[in-house]
């Protein structure tokens, strides 16, 4: 079968676009990167492909709000071929800058009424960037799309803004969109809330970095659970299961292949 292709935006300070290809190729796509001033030029660049990527990063140095400069930039001119290409039931990934790009233009969980953002991503309620590995589960009902086959996942996180916080009166609609749920109150996100997704299910939001563990050796205790496995190292059956970065790209393949 031929690999579906994704396009993987970099440019106005993401710094994650590298690992992020690697990720996505290592999972069957084939990836290309172009910067975000190519797609303003010719915004019918986005119809070549399946996957549209936003990486982690600090665009515009999270001036005003992060994600908020470069999503007015995206939201000038890519809108409208946007919102086709979700429609179409292509898919899209925001990572930690990319999610709080996403919510920025309304596009999580999904805008009901134009102008009305029922949703934001907030400084952390210790005020302090973290930069640490999470274990998350995932609820029931996302254990399908992005997050097939998984009931928990563990993936660093890197992020000052990451406190998911509801619009009043629309708590509800944002907990049946979470799909991914820290183990621990980490950042004092709304019920532990990390990644919400729309309701077809083709646009994913995460604050953890899935292209950061796509090789068992990328986690942190790597080594020390090696030595007490007594195994041999291998991508696929670390700790009998893959990374869990990889798994998400993985599916990520999958639903690109099905669309």
């Amino acid at each position: 079968m031929k690999a579906p292709k994704a396009i993987v935006i970099s440019g106005d300070g993401i710094n994650c676009e590298s690992e992020t290809r690697f990720g996505l190729d290592l999972a069957g796509f084939q990836s290309q990167e172009i910067h975000i001033a190519a797609l303003l030029a010719n915004p019918k660049i986005l119809n070549n492909f399946s996957l549209l990527v936003f990486p982690g990063g600090f665009s515009f140095g999270d001036e005003i709000a992060s994600g908020k400069v470069i999503a007015i930039k995206w939201m000038e001119k890519l809108n409208e071929i946007t919102a086709e290409f979700i429609d179409r039931g292509n898919l899209v990934i925001g990572i930690c800058n990319g999610f709080q790009m996403l919510v920025q233009m309304n596009l999580l969980p999904e805008m009901k009424t134009p102008g009305e953002k029922i949703v934001s991503l907030v400084h952390n309620s210790g005020g302090r960037f973290i930069n640490r590995w999470v274990e998350m589960t995932v609820p029931l009902h996302a254990q399908k799309g992005y997050f097939a086959s998984l009931e928990s996942v563990e993936l660093p996180i890197r992020h000052g803004e990451g406190r998911i916080r509801p619009a009043a009166g629309h708590e509800d609609i944002i907990e049946q969109h979470g799909v991914l749920n820290y183990v621990e109150d980490i950042n004092g996100s709304f019920k532990r809330i990390a990644a919400l997704t729309n309701t077809r299910g083709n646009v994913l939001g995460l604050m953890p970095h899935p292209e950061a563990f796509v090789r068992f050796s990328q986690h942190p205790a790597w080594t020390d659970r090696v030595h007490r496995a007594n195994i041999v190292p291998n991508d696929e059956t670390f700790e009998g299961r893959g990374p869990d970065g990889l798994a998400i790209l993985k599916n990520a393949c999958a639903m690109a292949q099905n669309n």
